[in-house]
């Protein structure tokens, strides 16, 4: 298994997977005590959109697929904040559409060639040193943002309401949460695919969530499963020739079970019945 290391597109799968476990579960704290999982779902299916477009236009899939999920997350926001309709059913029209919308697109390319398959499940192993730049760019971006802005996006995580009274912009912090969730979705697709990808921004946060009720814990918890679940889904792939991002969210979802086994909140549960 370790001789596989010496190789150049090895050495790449694994950066980006431990670049983007440590992202989409930093990210994914704010999504599951926020409540924003559906919007994830969303964001993810509606980059399907993004990649058609890019394909069509004859540029990089994941570039037009930044630029297409980062409008799909305001216009949900936008539409559930100010279009009177509730934040679900906001998702749900943009997630049925944007879909749509890309098969209309992937079916008037002629002779499409590029692998839409390895968009839709992940290729982890097909990552170009391109790929891996724009990862460490973005990952940079996002994590220099909540760095800066840890207390007030925690404050407004919690309680937005109380955030807006004491002059935090909770309205502005949330748009920017959701354009971070974008960018996110977005260069996880190598990894782990269009259909898999907010289960890898979930589940390590939820596990997390079972073992602690301290923030900074529960972050810190987040990115060691996060990666770990990629790191070691990657390894068992390899010489299984299994799926990589399905064995790294199989796995991901099975460290959730067994926190959830063991978490302290389901100890005090019984202990009160």
């Amino acid at each position: 298994m370790l001789e596989t290391f010496g190789y150049a597109y090895m050495q790449r799968a694994m950066v980006a997977g431990m670049l983007i476990g440590a992202l989409c579960a930093v990210i994914g704290v704010y999504v599951v005590l926020k409540g924003l999982a559906f919007i994830g779902a969303g964001i993810s299916h509606a980059s399907f959109g993004g990649v058609a477009i890019g394909v069509y236009l004859g540029v990089n899939p994941i570039w037009s697929a930044i630029v297409f999920c980062v409008l799909v997350a305001w216009g949900i926001g936008l539409t559930s904040r100010k279009g009177h309709v509730k934040e679900d059913t906001a998702v749900g029209v943009f997630f049925a559409s944007t879909m749509a919308l890309g098969i209309l697109v992937i079916g008037l390319v002629q002779g499409y060639q590029v692998d839409l398959f390895s968009y839709l499940f992940g290729s982890i192993l097909a990552v170009t040193a391109q790929d891996v730049w724009a990862t460490v760019a973005i990952a940079a971006l996002v994590l220099s943002i909540v760095g800066l802005l840890y207390k007030d996006l925690m404050f407004v995580t919690f309680d937005s309401e109380m955030a807006e009274v004491t002059g935090v912009p909770a309205g502005k912090l949330y748009f920017l949460l959701i354009t971070m969730m974008a960018l996110t979705v977005v260069m996880s697709i190598k990894v782990v695919g269009i259909v898999l990808v907010s289960a890898l921004i979930v589940t390590p946060a939820a596990a997390a969530y079972q073992l602690t009720e301290r923030f900074r814990t529960m972050m810190m918890l987040a990115v060691a499963f996060g990666v770990g679940s990629c790191v070691v889904g990657l390894l068992i792939s390899v010489p299984l020739q299994i799926a990589s991002g399905a064995a790294i969210v199989l796995l991901s979802t099975l460290v959730f079970f067994v926190c959830a086994a063991l978490s302290p909140r389901r100890r005090r549960a019984k202990a009160t019945n």
